[in-house]
């Protein structure tokens, strides 16, 4: 036969846009529209549907930037569509091509009842099917005109993310408000023509099977009648009926659907904001629940859930009717689908601790699968924190975005530093917006790579960020493919019932060891400084106010604030979502965060002053607090005593030739006259720190321009150019004293200045450095360069619950990808018997590289360990990081993996001075340096047990002596949710004391019962 395929293709695209489509809605009549606009922030539904309105039209401009217009609709169905199904089509000037980002309204009736959801490609409310004609109706549209951020062309600088710039002018125009007779056989038809085009088109041109899906598209257009579609269309149906009755062949892939809208928390939007789309959202996937017996709908984010109940309790009883009914699943088990590279230990645990709580005690649902789809890369201590947390699954997306490397699985086993190994799924649809396109689901088959091992996967399925979730398009399409010659085979399926059936399908999946670092997105341990230094700052604070709150309730009765603590680490946990503390949001958002950041802080240092006064007690006497995990200054970790100054004193002289000589009988340092460290030496081990020709301490400039995402890339040609900042318009000796020297340093770039501190402690085996930086860049990166004289071929870098190993070479793709990597309070580097540490209090990014010097006299291999200071993408915050910055580090020369973790607890949390009446033991002690506590608090339930966590920090085999100041009635080992497991390790009971054997880098969770008369 002649090949008239693409003849057939293009009469389908044309027949389908401009005649089926438009016949969707064959009849329609206008609806009476009012508005009012409400003053500044939303107003609760009662006062926006009571509020006066005035009359608006269609082609009416509306809606400021950040605004809130209630619309009022009213209208009556003609009696002549008796009969007929009928809806409202309110269309507030969408843009089709972005289902989201955009305009979006929620649907109330007159008495405040939530309908549903507006968005560009939801615009129906339903009337009746069928209607009686004569019905009188009326809506209330709660209307927010959130502005298009990212815009066409993206990554443009923009004023509209924060409202003190994005102006008044009105951004939507009304585009349609209609009541209108909805034809479901032409939507059917549109469907079947849809999804037939689309398997179509993903087939080979040879395969017998697109031909005949060609020859019926052909015959079913043929019976279209163009100037009459709505009649015509059942018998157009019926020349379709054969081929999409064809069943799917034995060895189709099958992709479990999983309704879904991934909802950032914050982003190109406020928090405020997320509010009010989950209520949007959750009110369309409520209804077409209803609507739909079939389908299956899962939402994460414990927090999301928390905003309905407090601010949408109405949409919330649906959403917990539809829990019990199975049908709506709250799915992850996390607060917030957080960063996982940069959340310290304990907040990583906390965010499964109180997104599980949650479920566990709203729904009496308990997730056994992590959900982060849209996460930027995974931190290898992540899979014992979810064994720990009683989960065992783990599903993302994120890793296809890599640009140097294809990850060679989709359904594998993901082994974290301790050993323990996750069933883990990355959905081979490549989206977590699948729309159920025959492209999309071709796409998943081809790309499975477990090929021939297993045959399932996932699809997230729904249009998120204010799309509205999943459709009823989405839906019908899904019913067509459920078992289709051609198509993978679609069922809804809940998560939990995919990954069960993904993990019996695959028993001996393959083993990944490590961290999955994406090779994307490298700027976000960086971007927005200020939100980065307040998460650091917080996580130190909450760990002190629950160890010194712990150790005064137990030891003086004071009160221990469980409210308090409880709903600081649940702003903190917030804060962590995976675009607020990696920088990647608008400027309101991050203005936001600054304030509530102060705020938690002040609040947390009031709780811990008060419990230290309780401890402390009426005095005189100077005592030194110490919540770090290691003692220092002779007070023992965790308790108050007076300090005692250890080593010798330090001296200070002027450089010859410049500078300044600074000497503690354990290091001497010299800063030269550019005000560059240019010698650290260990007196100790007699050996130089800084390699030869060499400066540390070095700032370096480079210019930033990613090709695209600006708060989130650095692309690696950013190192081609670099300048070094050696200019100083002054270097003093600011301080000296047999306690600590202090070199200060000034300079001016640019349109900044920064002061740097070098500074040497009496007897400490460190140099301490400062910066304040007032930062007034645009598109520049600031780096801080240590060029160490160091031959190692890997290097330690902190990480949740211990450590990895990175290479500092650049053998393979895979290497040379990790340009720019994260770490929490320490990077070392370390040859045999000698080692460096570069310590910090609030950078995560970094790098480290090696070159070989040839120069006679000084051949070796320097390796130079840069900290990320500060960068300054337009967009989405066209003024990121602008103003005062303070950052500090240490470098610790002579330093073993041990020496790392205690000075960058050390670094983190600084002493505090107190006057009191006398010495207080710590609550708990564990005298094993290896063993680091990363949690002393009491247990949730307000039964006053206390709770330990603990874990073997060094990557070595120990034995823990855990003594508490009480003897405990009774010690157990808990999951992270307190409650006992069966499978920890042997514990063994001397006394008070309890000892435990620990593998490299495990997490354990203590509960010490007190006796009654203790508690």
């Amino acid at each position: 036969m002649h090949d008239d395929r693409a003849l057939t293709e293009a009469r389908l695209a044309r027949v389908l846009d401009e005649r089926i489509r438009p016949a969707l809605y064959p009849a329609s009549v206008p609806l009476e529209v009012s508005a009012w606009v409400a003053p500044g922030e939303p107003v609760p539904v009662a006062e926006g549907i009571a509020a006066p309105h005035s009359p608006v039209a269609v082609g009416d401009a509306w809606g400021a930037p950040w605004g809130t217009t209630w619309f009022k609709v009213t209208g009556e169905v003609p009696r002549e569509w008796a009969g007929r199904t009928v809806e409202a089509v309110l269309d507030l000037g969408f843009d089709e091509r972005q289902p989201g980002f955009q305009c979006e309204a929620l649907v109330h009736l007159p008495d405040g009842t939530p309908v549903k959801g507006l968005s560009p490609r939801n615009q129906w409310v339903r009337v009746g099917s069928p209607v009686r004609g004569g019905e009188r109706v009326e809506w209330h549209l709660e209307a927010a005109s959130n502005p298009v951020i990212m815009g066409d062309p993206p990554f443009r600088p923009t004023p509209l993310g924060d409202p003190r710039t994005a102006g008044d002018a009105p951004l939507y125009r009304l585009a349609r408000m209609d009541l209108a007779v909805f034809d479901r056989a032409v939507w059917e038809l549109i469907l079947d023509l849809e999804v037939l085009g689309e398997l179509m088109a993903e087939l080979p041109v040879e395969a017998p099977r697109r031909w005949e899906i060609l020859r019926a598209v052909g015959r079913a257009l043929d019976a279209v009648d163009l100037q009459d579609v709505g009649a015509t269309a059942p018998a157009a149906r019926e020349r379709l009926r054969e081929v999409l009755a064809a069943p799917a062949g034995a060895s189709a892939h099958r992709i479990s659907a999983v309704g879904h809208a991934h909802i950032d928390s914050a982003w190109l939007w406020p928090l405020r904001e997320t509010v009010r789309k989950v209520a949007r959202t959750a009110s369309n996937m409520t209804a077409l629940l209803a609507d739909e017996p079939e389908f299956v709908f899962a939402m994460s984010q414990a927090q999301q859930f928390a905003w309905l109940k407090e601010h949408r309790p109405a949409v919330y009883a649906k959403v917990k009717e539809a829990v019990a009914a199975g049908r709506f699943v709250p799915a992850g088990g996390m607060w917030v689908e957080s960063d996982t590279n940069m959340p310290g230990s304990e907040a990583m645990a906390r965010q499964f601790v109180h997104g599980r709580r949650f479920f566990l005690e709203e729904f009496g649902v308990e997730n056994d699968e992590v959900w982060l789809p849209d996460t930027f890369g995974f931190a290898a201590g992540l899979p014992q924190i979810i064994k720990a947390a009683g989960a065992r699954w783990l599903l993302t997306q994120k890793i296809s975005w890599s640009r140097v490397n294809s990850f060679p699985h989709h359904t594998f086993r993901w082994e974290g530093i301790d050993g323990t190994r996750i069933f883990t799924h990355f959905p081979p649809v490549d989206t977590y917006n699948c729309e159920m396109s025959g492209a999309q689901l071709a796409h998943a088959a081809r790309n499975f790579k477990e090929k021939g091992v297993a045959r399932r996967s996932l699809a997230p399925t729904g249009w998120g960020d204010g799309g509205g979730g999943t459709t009823r398009e989405m839906v019908a399409k899904a019913r067509r493919v459920r078992d289709l010659d051609g198509s993978p085979v679609v069922v809804w399926e809940k998560p939990a019932d995919f990954f069960a059936a993904a993990e019996a399908e695959c028993p001996q999946a393959p083993v990944w060891v490590g961290e999955l670092y994406l090779e994307l997105h490298r700027g976000t341990l960086t971007s927005q400084a200020r939100t980065k230094r307040g998460n650091r700052r917080s996580e130190q604070l909450l760990r002190e106010a629950e160890l010194w709150s712990a150790t005064a309730a137990v030891t003086a009765g004071h009160p221990y604030p469980y409210a308090a603590l409880d709903r600081l680490w649940k702003t903190v946990l917030l804060h962590q979502f995976h675009d607020i503390l990696p920088g990647s949001s608008i400027a309101w958002v991050h203005r936001e965060a600054a304030r509530t950041y102060a705020a938690v802080a002040a609040e947390l240092e009031e709780i811990v002053a008060g419990a230290l006064a309780a401890l402390a007690g009426d005095g005189e006497r100077e005592l030194t607090a110490n919540a770090a995990p290691h003692a220092r200054a002779q007070v023992a970790a965790g308790g108050l005593a007076p300090a005692v100054s250890e080593g010798g004193p330090v001296v200070a002289r002027p450089r010859e030739g410049g500078g300044f000589v600074l000497v503690n009988g354990v290091l001497r340092a010299e800063v030269d006259g550019r005000g560059l460290l240019v010698s650290v030496y260990d007196l100790v081990a007699d050996r130089e720190c800084v390699a030869p020709g060499g400066a540390a301490n070095l700032l370096q400039l480079h210019p930033d321009f990613p090709n695209q995402w600006d708060a989130w890339d650095v692309d690696a040609f950013y190192r081609n150019t670099v300048t070094e900042l050696t200019g100083a318009d002054e270097v003093t000796l600011a301080a000296a004293s047999g306690e600590a020297a202090t070199v200060r340093v000034t300079r001016r770039f640019g349109a900044s200045r920064v002061v740097q501190t070098v500074t040497l402690a009496r007897g400490a085996g460190r140099v301490d450095l400062a910066a304040e930086v007032d930062w007034h860049e645009t598109e520049k990166f600031l780096k801080a360069a240590f060029p160490l004289d160091l031959h190692a071929d890997r290097y330690a870098a902190e990480t949740q619950f211990g450590h990895l190993y990175r290479p500092t070479h650049t053998n393979t793709s895979w290497d040379a990808a990790k340009f720019e990597a994260c770490a929490h309070r320490f990077v070392h580097l370390a040859e045999p018997g000698w080692g460096v540490a570069l310590v910090n209090d609030a950078t995560y990014g970094h790098d480290v590289t090696r070159t070989v010097r040839e120069t006679p006299g000084e051949a070796g291999t320097t390796t130079t360990v840069r900290l990320s200071l500060l960068r300054a993408p337009r967009f989405p915050d066209p003024e990121t990081e602008h103003g005062v910055h303070r950052f500090g580090y240490a470098l610790v020369p002579g330093a073993d993996i041990g020496d790392a973790v205690r000075e960058g607890h050390r670094i983190n949390l600084p002493e505090r001075r107190v006057t009191g009446a006398g010495p207080v033991a710590p609550l708990v002690s564990v005298a094993e340096e290896a063993v680091v506590v990363t949690a002393v608090k009491l247990a949730d339930d307000g039964s006053g047990d206390v709770v330990v966590r603990l874990h073997e920090a060094h990557g070595g085999r120990t034995t823990a002596t855990l003594t508490p100041s009480f003897v405990p009635s009774g010690v157990v080992v808990t999951d992270l949710l307190e409650r006992p497991v069966a499978d920890g390790p042997r514990l063994v009971r001397d006394g008070a004391a309890v000892r435990l054997a620990l593998r490299p880098f495990q997490l354990v969770t203590l509960r010490l019962t007190r006796a009654a008369e203790q508690g």
